[in-house]
């Protein structure tokens, strides 16, 4: 019964996708923003390498990020990575994004693990309202974590990270009379993973993975004591993995994940008689739980209207929009990631993967190629990202790469 679970997974996807190329065209667009948004950005090259369906992958450094509960069925008692990632390449050479992340197997059910986020700007210029230069600044971002995961059985383990963000963008500039702040938050990851490395396939034998997590659970945040405060990019992945061995030296994985985020939609408005006035969806002025509860179904759809293009009322002085769009907005805001890994001897790897996201909810839908070499305890991945619709991405033709360093003695499981 594990290993079928892959395949509604599987079926799910099809069918949001199948859903929202049907739809996209009868919603407005509705992105959904939050802030510190960094804390979101895949850091790795080896999910990077596959459409980011990195949730349910084989464990690894960078599981801290994915999936912490993962890395308590790692083969190697610990590792080390970092990652590097260029952004904005064709208009700068000095934003970039760096990762470094590592765990470490203090017994058979006990794991610990940290990792530092570190997202670079560059240098700004800062100008008044008038283009005046007020001056110079190096605008940076980081995040700290720490990793914790526990071992139930033989093939269930749970994770939990607590995590502490800084973002600077302005230096405590003074805009419009008000004085800007860094944002600040603490923030935690929940995570499960369900592992099963004695799948057998006819006559190959497998590895089969899910994972579940929430990520960056935490308080909302602004950026002037006057500002609004707004959601951090609070997200939800499920994942599933298989892994097959096709013989002594040739591997193959194959990886689904389905990710959304869990902030609310933002509500449709429009001016009546001259007046601003929320005509469909919920406020997001919620609290942090309320918002993750709500993210399910505030979606405001369409609102409705007669032959003289005005918006349809009910008799309760509610709305009327177009039957199932609610429904429609919300399965478009499910984003599906997809990828395939081929291993050589563990010795050599090349990989590849697409990303989808509704046109209305950002666009991004871009292809994934990477490849990794490992010799003894060392390791190196890359990737590189295509559009596949022409929309402009920060990673687009851009090169990124992660460093990996195995340590300690590779676990010999015991038989079942």
């Amino acid at each position: 019964m594990r290993i079928f679970l892959f395949f509604p997974v599987l079926f799910i996807s099809h069918l949001v996708v199948f859903a929202q190329e049907a739809n996209q065209n009868d919603l407005q667009l509705n992105t959904i923003t939050t802030a510190l948004p960094f804390m979101a950005i895949t850091p790795d090259s080896r999910a990077g390498g596959m459409g980011e369906a990195g949730t349910a992958l084989s464990p690894s450094a960078t599981s801290v990020y994915w999936n912490t509960a993962g890395i308590s069925f790692a083969e190697k008692n610990s590792e080390l990575s970092l990652s590097y990632t260029p952004w904005l390449r064709q208009l700068t050479n000095d934003m970039h994004l760096s990762y470094l992340s590592g765990y470490y197997r203090v017994n058979k059910k006990h794991a610990i693990g940290g990792a530092l986020r570190y997202f670079s700007l560059g240098e700004i210029t800062f100008t008044d309202a008038s283009g005046n230069v007020l001056r110079d600044d190096k605008p940076s971002e980081f995040e700290l974590t720490g990793a914790y995961a526990f071992k139930l059985s033989d093939k269930f383990s749970i994770g939990v990270n607590g995590k502490f963000a800084y973002s600077n963008l302005t230096g405590g500039l003074t805009v419009a009379g008000v004085m800007t702040k860094a944002g600040k938050v603490g923030a935690a990851d929940l995570s499960f993973a369900y592992y099963n490395d004695r799948v057998k396939l006819g006559n190959k034998n497998a590895t089969y993975m899910f994972a579940t997590t929430i990520n960056n659970i935490g308080n909302k945040v602004a950026y002037s004591v006057l500002a609004k405060r707004d959601f951090i990019p609070m997200n939800l992945k499920i994942g599933n993995a298989l892994q097959i061995k096709y013989d002594s030296y040739n591997t193959i994985t194959y990886s689904v994940d389905i990710q959304r985020l869990l902030v609310p939609t933002p509500a449709f408005y429009d001016k009546i008689d001259g007046e601003t006035v929320m005509l469909s969806g919920r406020s997001g002025d919620v609290g942090v739980i309320n918002g993750m509860l709500q993210s399910f179904y505030d979606a405001p759809g369409v609102v409705a209207k007669d032959e003289n293009g005005d918006y349809i009322m009910n008799g309760d002085g509610t709305y009327q929009t177009v039957k199932g769009s609610k429904l429609k907005e919300e399965l478009s805001e499910i984003n599906i990631a997809g990828g395939v890994e081929w291993w050589y001897n563990e010795t050599f790897a090349i990989r590849s993967g697409v990303f989808y996201e509704s046109k209305n909810k950002g666009n991004r839908q871009y292809l994934n190629l990477g490849a990794s070499l490992k010799y003894n305890m060392f390791g190196i991945d890359f990737s590189y990202l295509a559009s596949l619709n022409g929309r402009q991405n920060p990673l687009a033709n851009t090169l990124r790469f992660t460093l990996r360093l195995y340590l300690g003695e590779k676990q010999v499981k015991s038989a079942e």
